[in-house]
């Protein structure tokens, strides 16, 4: 069988790698204050495979003897395990569904072909057939982008592309890097690195996500400051369509009409499938750091992002905080590591800040982050200290900024752990220009809580900034409160349904960086426009006339 790893079927990450809260002494008092949820409480035990009710392979001998003999036995499976695997992302709807047992539809054949020809092979077969084709990459996506429709009548091929995995090629003369769509985030960087170059391209979702669902999803990184989103970094592109390659070459600018790389990026697996893209590189900076400050409002932590954005500072990460996460942060750490607010170490510091008058339930964490030769780094940093410092923050050092570092990519695993034990948590996020930031914030906040007080529960919600640009930035909500069993999906869809409309209205994005797929297309018409979505839907429909390319996605 395949060699291609993937998460565990009920959760984020690897079997064998969980979050734990015994060594993080503050973790459980804030969650109880949180959500009322007691983190001692047992977590309830996990539905076995074995009881799950899966719906059998609907894929006809025909069209199953094709496929395997296009990318080998070894490589085709009905395997009840695979398919529910390659049902779902890992939304927070996802996992309630999975491990539930809701099972509408699921694919029927999981396919690996190993290079771009047996890709061929598989989307001509499918489309002969007339079968529906999802592109699959890490399975990391909680926009509800992979899942087949419910009421899907026709054979369901899960296009699996683990197996093309490898750095082609670098053109050392324009810093252009030629990468096959399947590659895992860990394996791009370390191939690279092996030559000395760098993508620069780290989301949240970094160790179970692939370049070709980054592309697919108009992803963006944590260094997206310094280093663009992934439509900024792919500058060509081949996608496989019915007979034929859709072939974007990697110019540096063109004037050739409408952006056919613009039309790929974000498509969702809904006009081909991605097999490679040429990227961007960079060579591995000589020095990297990330600081750590502290801000003693929220007002004025995204009053020093936007001089920063503007500035002649040009930092990787631009990141601050809201006081809820901030507490969240300081929760989640270990007793011996780094600076806490109320910390015996920090206690000196508290003084200070108090005496300066400093609400210290107010103060905002952030995170800077620098990139360059030992003199660029020094020039940065004293340009960014002088604005954190004209807005009230303070300097707190490397060993925030590095505590950062080593958890960047551990968030899933807390939000799997508090499902274990009752609470439901998500994430959703938007853009806007920075004129409406606070405005957005506030919104979005008032909504939730407003949603929380409708249910009847004890909810939180928490925002960082990220993603700086010059006319505006990502805002990243984090929300949580004790679910209700059997309720759960209908309570997330009142709390999720209250934070999107409030991005519309409040002037924000439905997303900048998650997708559409099916969790926010209800409101894609009020993000574009109407006339927006008929060119959409035009552009799909004449593309994919049948809709075998994953259908459902995208258009509401």
């Amino acid at each position: 069988m395949t060699s291609v790893q993937h998460m565990k079927w009920w959760g984020w990450g690897l079997d064998g790698v969980s979050f734990h809260h015994e060594d993080k002494p503050a973790l459980r008092p804030f969650v109880l204050e949180a959500v009322g949820l007691d983190l001692d409480v047992p977590a309830e035990p996990m539905i076995s495979f074995d009881d799950l009710a899966v719906p059998d392979s609907r894929i006809g001998d025909e069209l199953l003897g094709a496929l395997t003999a296009a990318v080998g036995e070894a490589h085709t499976t009905t395997d009840g395990m695979e398919r529910v695997v390659h049902t779902y992302g890992k939304s927070l709807r996802d996992l309630l569904r999975v491990r539930a047992g809701d099972l509408p539809r699921v694919p029927d054949v999981v396919v690996y072909p190993a290079d771009e020809g047996e890709v061929r092979q598989v989307v001509d077969l499918a489309v002969e057939a007339d079968a529906v084709i999802i592109p699959f990459g890490g399975g990391s996506n909680i926009s509800g982008s992979l899942e087949p429709p419910a009421d899907e009548a026709r054979p369901v091929i899960s296009l699996d592309l683990g197996r093309l995995d490898r750095l082609l090629e670098v053109d050392e003369g324009s810093g252009l890097a030629r990468i096959q769509a399947g590659t895992l985030g860990p394996d791009v960087e370390r191939q690279l690195g092996d030559r000395g170059w760098t993508l620069g391209h780290f989301p949240d979702s970094f160790t179970h996500s692939t370049i070709g669902g980054w592309a697919a999803t108009r992803s963006s990184g944590m260094q997206s400051d310094k280093y663009g989103d992934i439509a900024d970094i792919v500058r060509g592109v081949r996608v496989v369509r019915p007979g034929k390659m859709l072939v974007v070459r990697p110019v540096p600018s063109a004037s050739t009409g409408p952006s056919v790389r613009e039309m790929v990026l974000g498509s969702e697996g809904r006009l081909g499938v991605i097999t490679e893209v040429t990227v961007q590189v960079h060579r591995i900076p000589e020095h990297r750091v990330v600081l750590g400050y502290l801000f003693p409002s929220w007002k004025s932590g995204l009053s020093a992002m936007r001089e920063i954005s503007i500035s002649e500072a040009t930092p990787s990460i631009t990141r601050v905080s809201d006081a809820h996460e901030t507490g969240f942060s300081f929760a989640t750490r270990k007793k011996t590591e780094g600076f806490s607010i109320s910390g015996t170490a920090s206690k000196g510091l508290m003084a200070v800040l108090e005496k300066r008058g400093w609400d210290l339930d107010q103060a905002c964490l952030s995170f800077v982050g620098f990139e360059g030769s030992k003199g660029h780094v020094s020039d940065q940093k004293a340009i960014v200290r002088k604005i954190i410092r004209s807005h009230g923050g303070i300097v707190l050092g490397k060993g925030p900024g590095e505590l950062y570092d080593q958890k960047k990519f551990d968030t899933p695993y807390i939000r799997d752990y508090l499902l274990d034990r009752g609470a439901a948590a998500d994430v959703s996020e938007t853009a806007a220009p920075w004129s409406r930031l606070q405005q957005v914030y506030d919104d979005v906040t008032a909504a939730a809580n407003s949603a929380y007080d409708e249910l009847g529960v004890k909810g939180w919600i928490m925002c960082h900034l990220s993603h700086s640009y010059h006319s505006g930035a990502c805002l990243y909500f984090t929300f949580a409160f004790p679910h209700g069993g059997d309720v759960a999906l209908k309570q997330y869809q009142t709390v999720k349904n209250a934070i999107q409309q409030s991005f519309i209205d409040a002037g924000g994005t439905l997303s900048h960086h998650h997708a559409v797929g099916t969790e926010h297309s209800a409101w894609l018409e009020q993000d574009i426009s109407p006339a927006g979505v008929e060119l959409v839907s035009g552009l799909l429909g004449a593309a994919d006339p049948r809709a075998n390319f994953n259908p459902g996605k995208i258009l509401p």
